[in-house]
């Protein structure tokens, strides 16, 4: 990927940052990419790792207040933000963001190379509305747009970038004070999580040593066993301990479903919805290379990626599988495992501070189509679990259609199973027995999990 627009010959310089975040902002504009693996491309290598972190700065920061900087744009053009072409609303984005939330980025760059931006894109007509609707802001600036706004919904809406129709469901399941909590949470960095990897790495006490030495301060997590949080210092792609796949960089929840696995030594486990690859080399690690993990995804790429991120961190015992696990595996009925893990598709409305984008695209009918994928997931994979065998269900979902109705539903419809008491912190704990995890209450992303065991000499109603 290229972070270039055309350039005009003699036009004055735009920062490398800025051209690689604009470029970025395009694809997820124009693409429906994500902006994620995008953020983490090698063809950002080159940046330094001020220039890295300010293109993710800016990238995650336009995402995350899309809502209110759409709102700025419509009152400073007197245009739909939605009606604008693609150069001109990424080079206000950029610019608005700057100027309204990055209190060290001097007006001037801000203005001026967002025009800029928009003369190297040939857009040439757009550069004079770019510039006078940012030099308004600078002019005419307010702290909070919503207040201009009547209808309180919609106010909320604006000041907390979310979509109305979201805000509305927190609102109603948790209280308005908790949803807003969610909201805010959501438009907040989110901390960097990662795991020693036994499989590469000396021992904890070297690795803990090689991280101090780069300016990285770590604490245990206080909900995922053995992962640890970055308290201090920026932990970069290029660090030793990443580079050599000691460490593995992965959100406490995520971290967490793995730990409920609870994968022993030469078990077999089956892994489905497997990539990128972050909890099954996990299960690895956790199972010393033994035993066998079948690693199903239904995307031939992303099943690339989880080979890639095994062959790093030395997963061996991973055998990967494509296949759409909702219409059944492509192998023998009689193959059943120790342990499943359905790590199902879903909203993703738990990591809306990694991935801003997603709520923006969601709609909530949504909700009932990733529910439908989820249960058929889970009917296939009740008929891989021996009896006596451990199957848990995890989404990066908050919404209760996605979760416990799921798993209400699953075991209605299959009695041979039983849901488990999970061995975790009282703090992720729900009153129905499930693990569930907030960013506003635990710092993590917000996750869901159910574990259920097989009963001894049960025979599976699935005919997956």
């Amino acid at each position: 990927m290229k972070h270039q627009h055309p350039a005009r010959e003699g036009a004055p310089a735009v920062s490398p940052s800025r051209l690689a975040a604009a470029s970025i902002l395009h694809r997820v504009l124009r693409d429906d990419s994500y902006a994620s693996p995008l953020l983490a491309a090698e063809s950002l290598d080159d940046l330094s790792p001020e220039d890295r972190r300010l293109v993710q700065e800016l990238v995650l920061g336009v995402l995350r207040w899309r809502g209110e900087l759409d709102y700025v744009i419509n009152a400073k053009t007197n245009r739909p933000a939605e009606k604008l072409d693609a150069p001109l609303r990424v080079a206000l984005w950029l610019g608005l963001y700057q100027l309204r939330h990055l209190e060290r980025v001097p007006e001037h760059a801000a203005v001026n190379e967002s025009v800029e931006l928009v003369k190297n894109s040939r857009a040439w007509r757009g550069a004079s509305l770019v510039n006078a609707a940012l030099r308004a802001e600078t002019r005419e600036r307010t702290a909070a747009p919503e207040d201009r706004v009547k209808q309180p919904a919609n106010r909320l809406a604006i000041g907390l970038s979310h979509p109305k129709w979201l805000l509305e469901r927190w609102i109603e399941r948790l209280g308005l004070d908790e949803a807003t909590n969610l909201a805010r949470a959501n438009n907040e960095h989110a901390p960097v999580a990662l795991r020693i990897n036994p499989l590469r790495a000396p021992s904890l006490a070297r690795v803990l040593e090689e991280l101090s030495a780069i300016g990285v301060d770590v604490r245990k997590s206080e909900i995922a066993p053995g992962a640890f949080v970055v308290s201090g210092g920026h932990l970069t792609p290029s660090a030793r301990g990443i580079r050599e796949g000691w460490v593995y960089v992965q959100d406490e929840a995520s971290q967490l479903i793995a730990y409920l696995v609870g994968a022993r030594a030469g078990e077999r486990v089956l892994d489905i919805g497997a990539a990128p690859g972050g909890k099954t080399s996990a299960l690895a690690a956790s199972m010393g290379n033994t035993g066998r993990i079948v690693a199903v995804d239904v995307y031939p790429s992303r099943l690339a990626t989880l080979n890639a991120t095994c062959h790093r961190l030395a997963a061996n015992n991973v055998s990967p599988v494509a296949a759409d696990a909702a219409f059944g595996l492509p192998f023998e009925h009689s193959v059943t495992f120790d342990r499943v893990l359905v790590d199902a598709p879903c909203s993703g409305t738990g990591t809306l501070r990694r991935n801003p984008e997603i709520k923006w695209r969601l709609a909530a009918v949504d909700l009932e189509r990733f529910a439908g994928l989820q249960s058929a997931l889970l009917d296939t994979a009740s008929g891989r679990v021996r009896a006596g065998g451990r199957l848990v269900y995890s989404t990066c979902s908050v919404e209760p259609e996605e979760d416990e109705a799921v798993a209400a539903a699953f075991l209605a419809a299959h009695p041979e199973f039983v849901r488990i008491d999970p061995d975790v912190s009282e703090s992720v704990r729900t009153r129905d027995g499930y693990v569930r995890t907030f960013p506003h209450v635990h710092g993590a992303d917000g996750f869901f999990a159910a574990v259920f065991e097989r009963g001894e000499g049960t025979e599976s109603r699935s005919q997956a």
